[in-house]
C-alpha cells in the first residue's frame, strides 16, 4: 500500500517500469525505468556536492522531462525543493536563491545566460537542466562527480540497475518539502512553506476525482514551478503511471491544439485565459451569426445545434478527455454559461499556493455555472460573514492542505492566520445551500461605493470581456464615486476589419453605454480608456492590477 507522497512516486516507477513516462513534445521520451536511473545519478551528484537532508535545492527552467527528473530526485534525496518560475527576472532569481539559502541550483541554459553566479552566495554548484552538466562549481568534488558520474554510478550499481535499487527518502508529514515563492521581487516575495502532508493530501484528492489510469496521456501546458501545474499536471499524473507530454515551446493556441489533435489527452488542466481565447476566436463568431442565434432560440432545433457545437468544441480538445479543469483565475461568465449549455465536460476549481493548491472542486457532472465547486476532502471552509449565503465575506480555510507558513517571515505568517487557526485567503465569496462556493472578487480589489455598496470589479470585467473587439479589461476606482475601465482591444480583430483608433474609441463608448444599462447606478462606468499594450501578467496569466491603479482626484 502507498503510504506517503514519496512512496507513491517509488511505487509508480516500479509498477510502470517499461511504460513511457516523460516526453519533450516532438523530441525524446523517457520510460519510468529511464527516470529511475536518472534520479539515482542525480542522488550521486547531490551527495558528492555535500547536500544533506533538509538543504535547499533551487530549480528554474521551462517545463521539460529533465525538470521533472530534477524535482523527483531532489525530494526523494531528502532535500527541500525551491521551484522558481522561469518568467522571473535575473534579479528575482538571485533574490529567491539567496533568500531560500539554496545550496545547489538546476537551471535552464537560456536562463543561465542572464544570471550572475557571484550574486548567489550560498550555492555550491549550478547544473544545467539540458543535460545536467556542471555550469558553475565552488568545490572540486562537484566537478569530479559530474565528469565521472557514469563511473560512480557503475561502482554503486555494479550489476544492472533494478527496481530493488530504488531508494527514496522516508519523509514525515510535517517535514518541509517545498518553498514556493509567489513573486520574484524582493519587496513582494513570499516563500510558501509546504509540508509533505499538503502535497500528499493534494495527491490523494486528485487520485479520488480525476479518473486517470496508467498509460493515459496528458499534455503539460501550465508552468510546473507553480503549484497548480505541479500538482495536477505533473505529480498526480506521474504517480498514476500516466505518459506526460511537455510543450517545450510557448503554448500558443496553435501549438496547444496541434498537440491535442495528435496526443488526444485524457485530462486537460488549464487557466481561464486559454479557454476564453478559444471561446472568443472559435466559438463566439459562430454563435453570433444570425441564423445560429435563431436556431438556438427554437426549442426543437436548439438541442441539434448545441449537440453539433458541443462536439466541435470537444473535438478541438482532442475528443478523448474526461474533463477540462479550469483554475488559477476567475472564469468569464458568458463562456461559463455557454459551455454549460453545450454540456461541455468542464469544471472550475479554486485554490492557492498556500494550500498546495486545492481548496474547492466539483466533478463536471455536478458543477454549477459561476461556482468553483465544494470544499475539498481533508479541508474546511467558511465565509467570514453574518449571512454566508447572501452577504460576501472573506473565505477562510483550514486542514491538511494548508502551509506551515511563510519562510523567514513570522510577521506575515501571523497576519494570514486567525487566532483559532483559520487561514485568510484574501478572496471574497458566498456558499450556497448545497455547499458550492461562488467567488465575488479579491478583498483588496473590492471597491466601496459612495453610498456604501460593495463593487466587485472582476464581475464587471467579465461582462466587458465578452463584448466585440475586447480582449481584456480592468475596472478601477477613479475616486469621487467614479469607475473607469481600461480596455485592451482585440488587436487581431480590429486590424482584420481595418478599424482606426477613432472607430475603436466609438465602439468602446457604445459598449460602455450598453453595459451601464445592465448595471446598478452605483457601479456604472463613467469613462473608458484604451490601451494598445497587453496588460502585464503574472505567470499564471492574471493581470498585475497594482500596476494600473489610478490617481484619485
Amino acid at each position: 500500500m502507498e503510504s506517503s507522497f514519496l512512496e507513491s512516486f517509488r511505487c509508480s516507477i516500479i509498477n510502470n517500469w517499461d511504460n513511457p513516462a516523460l516526453t519533450d513534445y516532438k523530441s525524446t521520451t523517457f520510460t519510468y525505468k529511464d527516470v529511475a536511473r536518472k534520479i539515482a545519478k542525480i542522488h550521486i551528484l547531490l551527495e558528492q556536492c555535500g547536500i544533506e537532508q533538509g538543504d535547499k535545492v533551487a530549480l528554474v527552467g521551462k517545463n521539460s522531462s529533465n525538470w521533472a527528473v530534477a524535482y523527483i530526485a531532489t525530494l526523494s534525496y531528502g532535500a527541500v525543493l525551491v521551484p522558481i518560475l522561469h518568467e522571473f527576472t535575473p534579479e528575482g532569481i538571485h533574490h529567491i536563491v539567496n533568500h531560500s539559502e539554496a545550496k545547489l541550483l538546476f537551471i535552464g541554459e537560456a536562463i543561465w545566460e542572464n544570471v550572475n553566479p557571484a550574486q548567489m552566495i550560498h550555492l555550491t554548484a549550478i547544473f544545467s537542466l539540458g543535460d545536467f552538466k556542471l555550469l558553475h562549481g565552488r568545490n572540486a568534488k562537484a566537478e569530479y562527480a559530474r565528469e565521472n558520474l557514469n563511473k560512480l554510478f557503475g561502482e554503486r550499481y555494479p550489476n544492472v540497475f533494478k527496481k530493488e535499487d530504488i531508494i527514496f527518502h522516508k519523509e514525515k508529514p510535517e517535514d518541509l518539502a517545498i518553498i514556493s515563492y509567489t513573486s520574484g521581487t524582493t519587496s513582494q516575495s513570499k516563500g510558501v512553506m509546504l509540508p509533505y502532508r499538503s502535497l500528499y493530501s493534494n495527491l490523494l484528492f486528485a487520485e479520488a476525482v480525476m479518473n486517470l489510469k496508467a498509460r493515459h496521456n496528458v499534455v503539460v501546458m501550465l508552468p510546473m514551478a507553480h503549484m497548480y501545474g505541479m500538482a495536477f499536471e505533473f505529480f498526480y499524473e506521474f504517480c498514476t503511471g500516466v505518459h506526460l507530454h511537455f510543450l517545450t515551446r510557448t503554448p500558443s493556441p496553435k501549438v496547444i491544439f496541434d498537440a491535442f489533435a495528435e496526443i488526444k489527452p485524457d485530462l486537460i488542466v488549464s487557466v481561464p485565459l486559454v479557454i476564453e481565447k478559444i471561446f472568443q476566436k472559435q466559438i463566439q463568431p459562430v454563435i453570433d451569426k444570425k441564423m445560429i442565434k435563431t436556431l438556438l432560440s427554437i426549442p426543437v432545433l436548439d438541442s441539434v445545434v448545441t449537440d453539433k457545437i458541443g462536439k466541435q468544441l470537444s473535438d478541438a480538445f482532442g475528443g478523448n478527455f474526461y474533463e477540462v479543469i479550469i483554475g488559477g483565475a476567475a472564469f468569464n461568465r458568458e463562456a461559463d454559461l455557454f459551455f454549460h449549455r453545450m454540456q461541455f465536460r468542464y469544471t472550475v476549481g479554486y485554490g492557492m499556493t498556500e494550500c498546495g493548491p486545492i481548496i474547492a472542486y466539483a466533478d463536471w457532472r455536478e458543477f454549477k455555472p459561476f461556482s468553483c465547486g465544494k470544499v475539498a476532502p481533508r479541508m474546511e471552509m467558511k465565509i467570514d460573514s453574518s449571512d454566508p449565503q447572501n452577504v460576501p465575506g472573506e473565505i477562510l480555510v483550514r486542514g491538511e492542505n494548508v502551509m506551515l507558513g511563510y519562510y523567514k517571515n513570522a510577521e506575515m505568517t501571523k497576519e494570514i492566520f486567525t487566532e483559532d487557526g483559520w487561514m485568510k485567503t484574501g478572496d471574497l465569496g458566498v456558499i450556497d445551500e448545497d455547499g458550492f462556493l461562488y467567488i465575488k472578487g479579491r478583498r483588496k480589489t473590492m471597491i466601496l461605493s459612495s453610498n456604501g455598496q460593495n463593487i466587485y470589479p472582476e464581475e464587471i470585467e467579465s461582462s466587458i470581456n465578452t463584448m466585440e473587439y475586447v480582449s481584456e479589461s480592468l475596472v478601477l476606482d477613479a475616486g469621487g464615486g467614479r469607475l473607469e475601465a481600461i480596455i485592451y482591444p482585440d488587436m487581431d480583430a480590429t486590424d482584420k476589419d481595418g478599424l482606426s483608433y477613432n472607430q475603436i474609441e466609438k465602439i468602446m463608448e457604445k459598449h460602455r453605454v450598453e453595459l451601464n444599462a445592465t448595471l446598478p447606478a452605483y457601479s456604472q462606468i463613467t469613462r473608458i480608456r484604451i490601451t494598445t499594450e497587453e496588460f502585464a501578467k503574472t505567470p499564471k496569466r492574471t493581470i498585475r492590477r497594482y500596476l494600473y491603479q489610478l490617481n484619485k482626484e
